[in-house]
């Protein structure tokens, strides 16, 4: 907890540990960087491509996926317990001016190898942009309590208009064909914002997604969602309503992509059941890839796994640690089964709009 909770760069002090007779320091972070900042960095000239050093050893194929991608902002105050976002860029989100986003576009839309299509408008979450809480700018984060888990802060503003104007102004810019968010979305913030929540959705939907739109679950047990500081599978499929809803109202084939994580702390067999139900029976799929946990610095998630503890209540959980048993967690969802297959094609939607496609599929790889 010392050490998470020093990593706000207005309320940490800095730490030392001694070890024999050297100390190990770790230094407050450096300050979120303000908007005229972040602007000035993201104004620079960048080639847009691998340096020519690198050119004898071929082309740089992930390259293509960013070339011509947007960042919006930086940081995440999602606090995923897995994740290590919240430690390396911070809990802070810093967002980028419309103005520099809109000159950013303008310039790739001039770029000769531009094609017309900007692959990715967003950053750690998509629509985080814009959306931070005016307590923590001044005060840093809470000791106490998370911006989203259990639920969102009433402090915490949400509203996507700002996202909104600034994706209308982008497809209206000549020679851009189309931009798509291909960042993950947090569902939970779009049903909490009441005024824009719908509107943004709708825009997403119709103009901005590329077949797929990403959202993370990572699971369905609620002891597991706990333990990853995770919202309830209630908002996921609220959520999942609405996207269907209005993917039907526009005419078009395209789908959410969920990520999953099988072996999590307190995840047993008895859990990825649970998911497996949940994901036949109310996502309507078969996953084609799930990731197996793999601990990450910093993170509370590695906490559980090296100590077999709940950090948070000191109570002793279930983990998870033989590769044959990790494989094997993710195989009973990942690994279609005739019987599973056979329970998919039975169950009738009971939540789609009359005539949508609820064919039982299998979910393209997406990371």
């Amino acid at each position: 907890h010392l050490f998470y909770q020093n990593n706000d760069p207005i309320t940490a002090k800095g730490l030392a540990q001694q070890k024999g007779d050297r100390f190990l320091v770790q230094n407050p972070p450096a300050l979120t960087l303000t908007q005229p900042q972040l602007d000035k960095i993201y104004a620079l000239t960048y080639e847009r491509d691998q340096h020519p050093y690198y050119e004898k050893q071929g082309t740089v194929k992930a390259l293509e996926t960013i070339r011509f991608s947007i960042p919006t902002h930086r940081g995440c105050y999602g606090e995923c317990n897995f994740c290590a976002i919240a430690v390396h860029e911070g809990r802070t989100v810093a967002s980028r001016s419309e103005n520099s986003i809109l000159a950013e576009v303008k310039a790739i839309s001039r770029h000769p190898k531009f094609k017309g299509i900007i692959n990715d408008l967003g950053g750690p979450t998509a629509n985080m942009y814009a959306i931070e809480c005016a307590k923590k700018l001044h005060n840093g984060a809470c000791v106490d309590k998370r911006c989203l888990f259990p639920d969102i802060c009433p402090v915490l503003k949400i509203d996507h208009s700002s996202q909104l104007d600034l994706l209308t102004k982008i497809r209206l810019i000549p020679g851009i064909n189309k931009v798509f968010v291909g960042s993950g979305i947090r569902y939970d913030m779009v049903l909490a914002d009441k005024q824009n929540g719908l509107a943004y959705l709708k825009e997403i939907v119709a103009h901005h997604t590329s077949g797929q739109l990403k959202v993370a679950p990572e699971h369905a047990a609620p002891h597991v969602l706990k333990m990853m500081g995770k919202p309830s599978v209630g908002s996921l499929l609220k959520f999942k309503k609405m996207f269907e809803n209005l993917t039907y109202a526009v005419g078009k084939d395209q789908y959410l992509t969920y990520y999953l994580i099988a072996a999590y702390p307190g995840s047993s067999d008895r859990e990825m059941k649970q998911l497996k139900d949940f994901v036949t029976n109310k996502l309507h799929l078969t996953p084609e890839q799930v990731q197996v946990f793999t601990p990450t610095p910093s993170t509370y998630a590695s906490v559980m796994y090296y100590t077999e503890k709940d950090p948070f209540t000191s109570e002793t959980i279930f983990v998870e640690k033989n590769i044959t048993q990790k494989v094997a967690q993710k195989e009973m969802i990942a690994k279609p089964t005739a019987s599973s297959a056979q329970k998919t094609q039975a169950v009738k939607p009971s939540n789609l709009p009359h005539g949508y496609a609820n064919k039982p599929r299998l979910q393209r790889k997406s990371r």
